[in-house]
């Protein structure tokens, strides 16, 4: 009897077999995987260090894009080693622990990430609505009580399933996990029993971080815009405008590939594997990688520093 066929009691390792109908050429869908991590740890640690080292970027705008930057590299680090682990080295094997912890800071971060895009948004939107009462509103005190309510926000809902799984799982059919990392539904449908619960409440913590998150976004922008565009003079529209591209470029990239990825898990039956599986990937991997090349060339404050600390 094969071991995909057996049923397990709480297993101590678990096989992470990649890419399904993608096995052969692994090895080369690896090295764009590891050069967007590379680029996207390069870029948001200059980030990082250029935002810590100018006190003309200790503003709240900029701290988010620090805090924006510490997540990116969280999720990267989550997934790539592994990862690359699997299609350069051949070492599919992971602790079940490990892989519960994978899984737990890959959907802590995300849930981190789409919090801090939407006080970016509420933060333009204080900045350029009510210009004059921005630095009474956003304190450093401020945004220091945002970052924590956003991460404790994303712990407490991810941290049930994490629970659920740890302790209500205990039979699984097999202990092959058809993907590349611990994905929240790739480990459920490994499991015998109590799958339907875990699966209501995943879709139920995306609905509420996605849903609540974009919806006051959209608004933002949407109060954002409507007074930009009744700014008497054309320099004071551009200017309001060019503030919020780059927020706007990363907002649309995290959530157009999320909404992608996350319609065709769910809906895309006849869709191959491998494309469920290089979709989500790749939503995990491109915010990453393209947020400071995005902050590089599109914030001016930004852009000015990088080139000195190259030429200096």
């Amino acid at each position: 009897m094969s071991a995909s066929n057996i049923t397990v009691f709480r297993p101590s390792v678990l096989t992470l077999i990649g890419i399904p109908g993608l096995e052969t050429v692994q090895c080369w869908i690896g090295i764009p995987f590891c050069v967007m991590y590379l680029i996207g740890m390069i870029g948001n640690s200059l980030l990082l260090i250029i935002i810590r080292s100018e006190r003309s970027l200790h503003e709240p705008m900029y701290i988010f894009v620090g805090m924006l930057g510490v997540t990116d590299i969280v999720l990267g680090t989550s997934i790539v080693p592994k990862m690359l682990g699997i299609f350069w080295f051949h070492v599919p094997e992971i602790y079940f622990d490990s892989c519960l912890l994978q899984m737990g800071l890959i959907h802590t971060f995300q849930g981190i990430e789409s919090g801090i895009l939407l006080a970016m948004a509420l933060d333009r939107y204080v900045a350029i609505c009510y210009p004059l009462r921005h630095a009474a509103i956003f304190t450093h005190r401020l945004v220091t009580q945002i970052g924590a309510v956003v991460t404790l926000r994303a712990a407490l809902l991810v941290a049930p399933s994490l629970v659920l799984i740890k302790c209500r799982f205990q039979f699984y059919h097999t202990t092959i996990i058809s993907h590349c990392y611990c994905e929240h539904m790739a480990i459920v449908k490994l499991a015998a029993s109590n799958v339907r619960a875990n699966k209501i409440y995943g879709l139920f913590v995306a609905f509420i971080v996605a849903g609540f998150d974009l919806t006051f976004i959209t608004l933002s922008y949407a109060q954002i815009f409507f007074t930009v565009f009744r700014l008497p003079q054309k320099e004071a529209r551009l200017k309001a405008f060019n503030t919020c591209i780059a927020h706007i470029c990363v907002f649309l990239q995290f959530y157009l590939l999320a909404f992608f990825s996350f319609f065709t898990h769910r809906f895309g039956a006849h869709v191959p594997p491998y494309i469920h599986i290089l979709f989500s990937s790749l939503y995990l991997l491109v915010p990453p990688f393209l947020n400071p090349l995005v902050y590089g060339a599109k914030t001016k404050q930004i852009r000015i520093h990088v080139v000195k600390m190259l030429y200096s």
